[in-house]
Parts: structure tokens; C-alpha cells; sequence
């Protein structure tokens, strides 16, 4: 049995076939892990979620922003398409209600304790553990299925900025979901910029990449995560960063997480967005 984490798909559908295919994956024997963001910005979102949802449980998936943004379109009543979004094929589709459903019932971390590996989207504050994650998340989740529409419509802000375990109700779970679908960068305190992009050259003082403070509650575990493209593979401070760009051009990654030495196996994609856009 092999088990692959994967990178950003974000709806480059022939891409990930053509991985998966080069991964010579058996659903008798291996499972597939994804990092989020299976849809918007590619051309084939549609595609990419009924694949996905019909490996059944061979594939386990973490909620990325693209993924919550779709959700949020749907159930919620503040939220609308975006000019750049390519999500109409499944918001129009005969499946829609079966396939949001499965979305919506998707975790945002999965940690699996016998191999001492986390996957998340985008990251951890310096003050959470791995159990401290997965407990917020599914605080999160919680909410998720009690109502969608009430989590999705007060969802989006910037604020809180900073972790405390004082935090209640919807800044809770706010910045929980800050942390794990859209984090990059933070300070040591766990105080997080969530505008902040682009490389490492591009990181102001106080704040540095999430995994790169060596006093994390987290790095006794493998964290496995994705949203980052500016960074491309990251295999470094304990964790592994798989998301390489696809949809900006760039390769679809995967990863064996069982052997130490693997090497990454990629195929590149054709680029279906402008980085400068």
C-alpha cells in the first residue's frame, strides 16, 4: 500500500488524471491525500470534484479557501462568484446538491497519529499542536453541518489576527479557519497576515513562514500542506509544502509519505491562469 499526498489541484482535471495515472495508483492497495483546493481557476472544477468524490474512501481531502469559497457561494447569501472563479459548471450542474454535500462534509485537518502526520491547507499558528488543530477543526465542522448559511455568511474578515484561547463564538472559529485555509506567514506570537504573499523575499519583519519558527507547538508531527505556490516544494523544518502552481503553469505534485527518501513525482501543467492577473 502506497499513500500519495497531492498538491493544489484547483480544477486542472487532465492534469491530475495524468498524475495519478504516472503514480500507477491501485484502489485495492493506495490511498490518495489532497491538500484542498481541488477546484476554481482551472478549467475542468466539475470534473475534478465527481473524480475525486468517486475514489471514495481511497481519497482523503482537507478544505482549502477555493473549496469554502464554492461552498459559500452556495449556501450562503453574501457571498458571490468572482470574475476570475470557474465554478459555474458546478453550480449548474445535475450533481451539484450530491457534490457540495460530499464537499461539505470534508474535514479541514486530518491527522493521522500512527504515522505522525497532520494535513492542513494552509498551516498552523506557532501555538497550536497537531491535536490542538484537529480539535478547532472540528469545532469548525460542527458548525459547518448545524448551519452552513450562519457560518459562511460572518466567514469572511480578516480579524481576529492573533490567537487566544479566550477567543469565542464566531472570531473562534474565524480564526481557525483563517489559520488552516489561508495562513502563510505569522509572528512568533501567532499573529498572522493574511494579505501577504509571494515569496520569501517578499515577507516583512516580524512575520516569517508559518513552519519556519522553531518553537511550534507542531513540529514533533509531519505536517502536510498546500496553498503556498510562491514556494513551490518545500520539504524542510519538518514539513512537507506541495502545492507547485499547477493551474499558474507550474507541475502538480505528489509525494509518498510513508518513505523518508522519496522523490517527488510531478507532471507539468499547462498554465490556465496568469500569475500577474
Amino acid at each position: 500500500m502506497t499513500t500519495w499526498a497531492i498538491g493544489d489541484i484547483q480544477g486542472c482535471h487532465d492534469e491530475l488524471r495524468a498524475l495519478v495515472a504516472q503514480l500507477g495508483f491501485r484502489s485495492d492497495r493506495d490511498q490518495l491525500w489532497f491538500t484542498g483546493d481541488l477546484v476554481n481557476r482551472g478549467p475542468r472544477s466539475l470534473e475534478t470534484l465527481r473524480y475525486v468524490r468517486s475514489l471514495g474512501d481511497n481519497a482523503i481531502t482537507v478544505l482549502g479557501n477555493h473549496d469554502l469559497h464554492l461552498l459559500a457561494v452556495a449556501f450562503a447569501t453574501k457571498r458571490k462568484i468572482k470574475s476570475a472563479d470557474t465554478l459555474e459548471d458546478i453550480l449548474e450542474a445535475r450533481d451539484r446538491d450530491t457534490l457540495l454535500e460530499w464537499l461539505l462534509s470534508r474535514q479541514l485537518t486530518h491527522y493521522d497519529t500512527a504515522r505522525k502526520a497532520l494535513l492542513v491547507h494552509a498551516g498552523l499558528v506557532p501555538q497550536w499542536s497537531a491535536d490542538t488543530a484537529a480539535s478547532l477543526a472540528r469545532e469548525v465542522e460542527g458548525a459547518l453541518k448545524k448551519d452552513p448559511r450562519a457560518l459562511f455568511d460572518e466567514m469572511y474578515g480578516d480579524q481576529p489576527d492573533r490567537w487566544s484561547d479566550s477567543l469565542q463564538g464566531m472570531d473562534r472559529l474565524r480564526f481557525a479557519i483563517n489559520v488552516l485555509t489561508r495562513l502563510r506567514v505569522c509572528t512568533r506570537e501567532g499573529r498572522v497576515d493574511l494579505k501577504m504573499k509571494g515569496g520569501a523575499k517578499d515577507i516583512r519583519a516580524p512575520f516569517k513562514p508559518w513552519f519556519e519558527w522553531d518553537h511550534r507547538e507542531s513540529r514533533d508531527v509531519r505536517v502536510i500542506f498546500g496553498h503556498w505556490s510562491a514556494l513551490g516544494l518545500v520539504r524542510a523544518h519538518g514539513v512537507v509544502g506541495l502545492d507547485t502552481g499547477c493551474v499558474w503553469g507550474g507541475s502538480l505534485t505528489a509525494l509518498d509519505i510513508d518513505a523518508a527518501d522519496a522523490k517527488p513525482v510531478s507532471t507539468p501543467c499547462r498554465g490556465y491562469q496568469d500569475i500577474s492577473d
